[in-house]
């Protein structure tokens, strides 16, 4: 098999901010990357931003205390069952509310200067291609979208002329570190992980880690699953997946170093020889302000870089013998195809699984291996050319991993 090509689109060429304050719609508002979002808009200057709308998953009174503190006109809960408590919730404020994808799909279309894409997991895959599909800029979040549907994503980008800024914060870095570069002088783009709470423990040691032990991040406060993703460096591996839709860049020129302060969250290095890094402190925040101000600054209160204060910088290659997921991860990237999608679905489902007691830690990467081996002999590796294929890729192997795992 041979990966696809990358799309052409581009995104460094920004369009003026409005003079007016900058309109948001928020898709995650309950979510570690919607708090911090919602920290930044309101400690930023009054009136540099407003909120049409914000939507999250099941948390009814979380999502109405996010939407009145931004004072949202309105408010989507993705539970259905969940509608009743949230228009309680919001009932005397004005803003309006609806639960159920149609609602969550009704948010992500209101009228906005830009949209925060940070719907955890493959949830955030047709929302935020709606608001794409509709020619809106979209600060990204959710690495799924693009590992799950990277190719019609970016196609669909073009189409429309829509706008992808990315929000992870290696893929920020690394964005702010091109400065708009022509990217036939790019020689290596490398993101950096921090090694996770495992970084320095024995195959044996990792292989025999608890949920508890997995989600004691030493550097990040992230949700459950991605805070897994980093222990087992599978999330290192799905952004290598979202750089090279992000970049249009060779999968060959994407790599990986174990950067255990988290300062340096991505280098760029040029035909010239050439080396730019994006730096800063690990806080959500940074990246998050980037993306909502584009091209300008906006204020936070993130904790500034004292280089002196940290001392040293330490950077180590990543041990695949530890940390099998991440070269499964690069090999799917390598492959192409439906591979990313596969990966993405079996990975989630191994993750729930691992956090449910049901295997242990190293089973998360021999299971989802097993399970892209498994597409590549059923013949169902072949790209998917629409969102829809995508999606139903995705459920066929959520289905297969579940069964996988009843063996």
């Amino acid at each position: 098999m041979t990966i696809s090509e990358p799309s052409a689109f581009r995104i460094d060429q920004p369009a003026a901010l409005p003079g007016s304050a900058r309109r948001l719609v928020l898709l995650g508002a309950t979510g570690s990357i919607g708090r911090s979002t919602a920290d930044v808009i309101a400690h930023a200057p009054e009136g540099a931003f407003e909120v049409a709308s914000v939507a999250g998953g099941q948390d009814a009174q979380a999502l109405a205390k996010t939407a009145i503190a931004l004072k949202a006109s309105f408010a989507a809960l993705a539970d259905p069952a969940g509608g009743e408590a949230l228009r309680e919730a919001l009932a005397g404020t004005g803003i309006r509310s609806g639960a159920g994808p149609q609602a969550v799909l009704e948010a992500a279309l209101h009228d906005c200067d830009l949209v925060v894409g940070a719907i955890a997991g493959a949830a955030g895959v047709e929302p935020t291609h709606a608001a794409l599909e509709a020619g809106r800029t979209i600060a990204l979040a959710n690495k799924e979208c693009l590992v799950c549907a990277g190719g019609p994503f970016m196609r669909t980008a073009a189409r429309a002329g829509a706008r992808l800024l990315p929000m992870d914060s290696e893929h920020n870095a690394i964005f702010q570190a091109l400065g708009g570069a022509d990217p036939s002088t790019i020689d290596q783009m490398i993101l950096t992980a921090s090694g996770g709470p495992f970084r320095t423990w024995t195959a044996e040691a990792i292989a025999a880690a608890t949920p508890g032990q997995a989600l004691a991040h030493p550097n990040w406060s992230m949700g459950r699953k991605v805070t897994i993703d980093s222990a087992s460096l599978m999330n290192k591996g799905l952004e290598l997946i979202e750089a090279y839709h992000i970049f249009a860049i060779d999968a060959g020129k994407l790599d990986v170093l174990i950067h255990p302060q988290s300062i340096v969250h991505g280098l760029v290095t040029f035909a010239d020889g050439s080396v730019t890094a994006g730096m800063a402190m690990p806080d959500m925040r940074t990246p998050i302000a980037h993306c909502l101000a584009w091209p300008d600054r906006v204020g936070t209160r993130s904790p500034r870089l004292d280089l002196a204060a940290i001392g040293s910088l330490t950077f180590e290659r990543p041990d695949f013998s530890r940390f099998p997921a991440l070269r499964v991860a690069m090999d799917c990237l390598k492959a192409g195809g439906s591979l990313p999608t596969v990966l993405n679905a079996a990975n989630e489902i191994a993750v729930e699984a691992f956090l449910e007691g049901r295997i242990s830690f190293h089973q998360i990467a021999s299971l989802v291996e097993a399970i892209c081996e498994d597409a590549v002999r059923r013949g169902d590796d072949g790209d998917p050319a629409t969102v829809s294929d995508a999606l139903a890729i995705d459920s066929v192997t959520r289905q297969r991993t579940r069964e996988a795992l009843l063996m």
